[in-house]
C-alpha cells in the first residue's frame, strides 16, 4: 500500500475518532482508540452475539468438564453420532452388513453371518486379506438395531478381553432414516479422538452412496 493511501486511511479513522494522533517531533504517532469500538459493541452488537456466545461458552464448559473427568477418573465418555439419510431402513441395514457395499464406502469389507455370537471382521479391500478390526455380534434386530464388538482382532478372540462396542440404531421417518451410531467401552482418549474423526467420514460416504448411487470423489478420512 502506498504511503499516500495509508495517510488517507488514517485520516478517515482519525475523523471517526477511532485513532488518536500525537506529534513526536517530526513523527506522527497513531494509537487505537478502543472506546468508540466498545460503545458500538455495547449499544448494537451485544444483543446479537450474546446468545451465540452463551452457546459457545456452554460447549467450552462441557468439553472442559468431559476432559477433566477423563483425566481424573480414566473413564472415557461414549461417542454418539447421528445422521439422516434418504433411504429405507432395509437399504441402510444392507449398507451396514453387506461386505461388497461396505467395501465401497468404508475402505473395508465388513464380513459376518450376523448371527448373535458370530465373528465380525473388518477386512482391507486392497487384496491383502488383512483384518484390522474384529468383534462378536451382540445384538441383531433387522432393520432396526445392530450391535457388535469393535477392537483388535487378537483381543476379539479372547472372550475375557474388553473391547469397544458399536451400536447402530435405525429409525424410520416419513421419507428418511435416522441412523445413530453409539460407540462405547472406549479404552483411551486416543481411541475417542480417532473414532471421532472416523465415524463422521465413514457415515458421510455411506449417506452419499445411498442417496446418489456413488461414494464421495475423495475418501473423506484422508482429509484428516
Amino acid at each position: 500500500m502506498r504511503r499516500q493511501s495509508v495517510s488517507q486511511h488514517l485520516a478517515l479513522l482519525d475523523d471517526a475518532g477511532l485513532v488518536t494522533s500525537i506529534r513526536d517531533g517530526r513523527r506522527k504517532l497513531h494509537y487505537l482508540n478502543a472506546v468508540p469500538i466498545h460503545e458500538i459493541q455495547q449499544r448494537w452488537i451485544w444483543k446479537f452475539e450474546e446468545p451465540t456466545l452463551a452457546v459457545l461458552a456452554s460447549v467450552k464448559r462441557h468439553a472442559e468438564e468431559s476432559f477433566m473427568t477423563t483425566q481424573q477418573t480414566g473413564v472415557v465418555p461414549d461417542y454418539v453420532y447421528t445422521t439422516y439419510i434418504r433411504a429405507t431402513p432395509d437399504q441402510v441395514w444392507e449398507a451396514l452388513t453387506d461386505p461388497e457395499i461396505t467395501a465401497r464406502y468404508w475402505g473395508h469389507a465388513q464380513t459376518s453371518d450376523w448371527r448373535v455370537g458370530s465373528r465380525v471382521d473388518h477386512v482391507r479391500t486392497d487384496g491383502s486379506g488383512v483384518v484390522d478390526v474384529s468383534g462378536r455380534v451382540i445384538e441383531t434386530d433387522r432393520p432396526r438395531r445392530l450391535v457388535f464388538g469393535f477392537g483388535d482382532p487378537i483381543a476379539a478372540a479372547d472372550p475375557d478381553a474388553e473391547i469397544s462396542v458399536v451400536a447402530f440404531d435405525i429409525e424410520q421417518g416419513s421419507d428418511i432414516v435416522k441412523l445413530t451410531v453409539t460407540h462405547t467401552n472406549l479404552q483411551s482418549p486416543d481411541d475417542l479422538r480417532d473414532i471421532s474423526q472416523g465415524w463422521p467420514a465413514v457415515l458421510a460416504n455411506l449417506k452419499t452412496l445411498l442417496e446418489t448411487g456413488d461414494v464421495l470423489p475423495q475418501e473423506p478420512w484422508t482429509l484428516g
